[in-house]
């Protein structure tokens, strides 16, 4: 029987503990908010490194966008992931090999790995990977899965990974941070994570790239957001392009990120169940993975407003879900 991998980002949870803010269960009692999501069938949570983010844990974007990072530095993801395994949930973690948030239009290295060399850069990846990975082993974690690099369709570590300027030295980047995963977690599965599942013209070129150039990974990880990409939500055109990736790159797929907007109860209810539905589509993989990106929070409370969350303000400073995690407890 295929294995089901409901998951949830929580990289904001212990910034938003440190300002005040608790949480509810749907019948108003204030709970640990892993134990909150257990209790809805979530059986996995993710959670992002950064390599040397700012102090305060806030980013500014742009001149008019502060962006809240989340306590996402070595030290801090050990802790969540402390309290993530011993709620006997599974363990995904997301290297950005940034300071801060990387995506396809922000791949910023590092200010102290900027004028290394390419060959210098590899072993920054390396080093770094295997750094994080060896000190939640040394605490009796071991990740279920390890993305190398976030949203990188455009490449990473710009300019020095980018796709368009150095396609080759982009998948040496990579390999690097793959092969220090397997070197320290040899049973961990690599996710190579791209943006904009249903767009083509994002995704293929960089898949046909990384493959040419002998790319190592183990998993296609793809982000789904009906709401950036303009379009509703569709089970049918997700399913049909998750199995064309997986037909032509001979990798198992899965929904690494989605999401829909906070106060749109049954239209993040139908992201969810749609993703879901598409998963259990995809032939005979072992698992198949979904993880809710940040339901935690809502646009009300965050700086940017980012509005692709999952709660609402119950009180002050008290948090609670809205319906989009029930569609996993009622797909179990």
């Amino acid at each position: 029987m295929r294995k089901m991998i409901y998951g949830v980002d929580l990289g904001w949870v212990t910034q938003l503990e440190a300002m005040g803010y608790r949480w509810q269960n749907e019948v108003g009692e204030e709970k640990d908010i892993v134990e909150i999501s257990r209790g809805l069938g979530v059986n996995a949570v993710r959670l992002r490194v950064f390599v040397n983010p700012p102090k305060g844990a806030f980013w500014q974007k742009t001149e008019n966008e502060i962006c809240m990072l989340g306590y996402c530095d070595a030290e801090n993801v050990l802790k969540m992931a402390d309290r993530v395994t011993k709620q006997g949930m599974k363990l995904m973690i997301d290297f950005h090999y940034s300071n801060h948030f990387a995506d396809p239009m922000y791949q910023d290295l590092p200010q102290e790995w900027r004028n290394d060399t390419d060959r210098e850069l590899e072993r920054r990846v390396s080093d770094h990977t295997r750094e994080v990975l060896k000190l939640l082993l040394e605490h009796g974690i071991r990740p279920d899965w390890v993305q190398t690099g976030n949203e990188i369709n455009n490449g990473l570590m710009w300019p020095r990974g980018n796709l368009r300027e150095k396609p080759k030295q982009l998948v040496r980047f990579l390999n690097a941070g793959y092969d220090a995963v397997k070197e320290v977690c040899p049973d961990c599965k690599v996710i190579t994570h791209l943006a904009a599942v249903c767009d083509e013209s994002l995704c293929r070129p960089f898949l046909d790239n990384f493959f040419t150039e002998n790319g190592r990974t183990d998993i296609l990880g793809f982000s789904y957001y009906p709401y950036w990409e303009q379009f509703e939500s569709d089970k049918d055109r997700l399913s049909e392009k998750l199995r064309e990736y997986a037909g032509t790159y001979h990798k198992p797929v899965m929904i690494v990120e989605t999401g829909g907007l906070d106060y749109d109860d049954e239209g993040s209810y139908k992201i969810v169940t749609d993703c879901i539905g598409a998963m259990k589509e995809q032939g005979d993989q072992e698992e198949s993975g979904i993880f809710y990106w940040e339901p935690e929070a809502t646009a009300e409370i965050l700086p940017d407003g980012y509005p692709l969350c999952a709660a609402r303000l119950a009180e002050e400073k008290i948090l609670r879900y809205n319906k989009a995690l029930q569609a996993y407890r009622d797909n179990l």
